[in-house]
This record gives C-alpha cells, structure tokens and sequence, in this order.
C-alpha cells in the first residue's frame, strides 16, 4: 500500500502548505506530500493538489492520476491548456465549507435586510436615525446558483423566514425555496428580489452573464450580493449603478481583478462592503478526509467523488 499511494504535489500561494500537509499525512501516512517547489522526481507524482497553478504545471508530471481542485470553484483550472484530457479532476465539497459559506450570505443579507448600512453611516454622522425593520416575509432573496453551496445558502435564507427564490440552469428543488431554471426565467426572478445573491459558477455561458442590461433589471434600490466570481459582472456597469442609486447597496467578495486595486471607485463607495475572496474557503482539517478517500480510489483504479466535468466549467 504504501509504494503504491506515491506523492502528491502541493501548489498554492493562498494556502499553508505545512497545515495541508498535516492533515493529508493524517488520514494518509504512506503518502508523500511535497510542495511543488520541492518535486525532485516528477514521475513519481501520481497526485497534484493544487490553486492557479503556473501554465505548464501539469505537463511536468507524466505519471499523474488525480487533481484536486483546492477550492470549490474550478474556472480557473478548467481554462488552461496543459491538463492532460484523461486524468480526473475532483473539486473539494466539504460540508464545511458549505455552511462557511452560507453563514457568510445568511450575513450578508440580513445586513441589507435590516438596514444596517444605513445605520453605519447614520453612526459615522452621528444621527439617530431610525428606519422600521421590515419582517423577513416581506423580503425577496433571490439566489443564483443552486450547486451545493447555493443551495444550502437558500436553505438557510428560507429557514430566517426570507422569501426566497432559487435559480439555476436545470431544474432543482428546495424545500421551502420558489425554484426556477432556465434562461427565460431569469429575468423574473430579479424583479422579485428585493436581494440578490450570486452563487453561479463561471462557465463560458455566464461570463459577463450580469452586464449593463441585466442589472438593470434589478429592483430600484435592491441589494447586490457576489460570492462566486467578480467576472460574471460588468463590474464598471455594476458601480456606475451603486453610484446613481438604482443598485442600493453591495456585499461584494470577489471581483474582475483579484486583489482589487487601491485606485478602484468601489473602495470608497459608502453603500459597498468588500471583502477580499473569502467567503468559503477549504479547511484542510475537514477536507482531507474526502480527499484521502477519494486517492484511494484511484489508487485502486477506480473513479474518485466530485469528479468535474472542464466541458461544462463545474
């Protein structure tokens, strides 16, 4: 068993490479995990584990059987030229990092559905001012992207007592959540919502899926929340927007440039919070144990979980 596990190559600049390391070793002793900077003998790496990795990464490693995507979000993985057509791709879906997730939408808009933002400002001007809270019942949340961290972020919004609509590509069903599909459905669905969270993938098909026209769809004053990836968004469309009123506020965390300049107009905008890419990130502790199973799989020929499909981009 343990000739047979071989290594597994490391590359991330976001991530600790000492703590994944621990928790791989953890549930897998007899593998050997290394950083990518320290590979001396690249034939013998039968697993890369890795985030935006440089071009060519891959074409190093001719004995490859298995990447992990070290994230829930394989666009930037799926786009590149020197992945081998046969070896599996697995993206982690560590539950974990699904309730990460949903604590930080279940936040972010019930920051918007109270008003917080015009409390924070009041507060910075030193004015009592009071606005009635609305009643959940009353609010439209609508969440765009029903994979596994949407749909349990949708979950969540329906169990706070939100209204709550749910849209994907093909149908799915939430209990509790008013759930639409296909592109003739979209445009509906934004004008219900008085919040809207974006959860989609980036995929061809949705890339600049949220330009001029489509935000305007938007309800006059309505909430604009992004979780998944700033280039689905005309992000100049969508400040220009915030700044004339018709988009009320922003909860943003991923944008068309990562990190977003320092010059950028959305830093200074008083109806926008930002946060730098973090709204679910993998936990090595957890997700280890899915990714140590899915090496033995492969390790034993056969098909790892949570396989992507880099025709479709998810």
């Amino acid at each position: 068993m343990a000739a047979s596990l071989g290594t597994l190559a490391f590359y991330s600049d976001f991530d600790d490479f000492g703590t994944w390391k621990d928790a791989l070793q953890a549930q897998l002793p007899a593998l050997k995990v290394v950083d990518a900077s320290a590979i001396e003998r690249p034939e013998e790496v039968h697993y890369a584990m890795a985030w935006k990795p440089p071009e060519g990464f891959f074409r190093q490693m001719p004995n490859l059987r298995l990447i992990v995507n070290l994230g829930a979000g394989v666009d930037a993985l799926v786009a590149r030229s020197d992945l081998p057509s046969h070896i599996p791709i697995t993206r982690i879906a560590d539950p974990q990092m699904s309730r990460m997730m949903a604590g930080y939408v279940l936040f972010a808009v019930l920051r918007h559905a109270r008003d917080i933002p015009h409390f924070e400002q009041a507060q910075r001007r030193g004015e009592w001012a009071y606005r009635h809270p609305r009643a959940p019942g009353e609010i439209g949340v609508a969440v765009l992207g029903l994979g596994q961290l949407g749909a349990t972020a949708a979950h969540e919004l329906q169990r706070q007592g939100f209204r709550t609509l749910g849209w994907s590509r093909t149908p799915r069903q939430i209990e509790g959540v008013e759930c639409f599909s296909g592109m003739d459905t979209l445009d509906t669905v934004l004008g219900q919502a008085d919040i809207v969270v974006l959860m989609l993938p980036l995929t061809p098909q949705t890339q600049n899926l949220f330009d001029r026209a489509r935000l305007r769809r938007l309800r006059p004053g309505a909430a604009f929340v992004n979780v998944a990836r700033g280039a689905l968004v005309d992000q100049a469309a969508l400040t220009a927007l915030l700044a004339s009123g018709h988009i009320g506020a922003a909860t943003l965390d991923v944008f068309e440039r990562e990190p977003l300049p320092a010059g950028d107009p959305l830093w200074r905008m008083p109806n926008v919070l930002i946060t730098p890419h973090l709204a679910s990130v993998a936990i090595p502790s957890s997700s280890a144990r899915q990714i140590a199973a899915n090496i033995l799989r492969v390790a034993a020929g056969g098909q790892p979980d949570n396989r992507i499909d880099p025709a479709r981009g998810y």
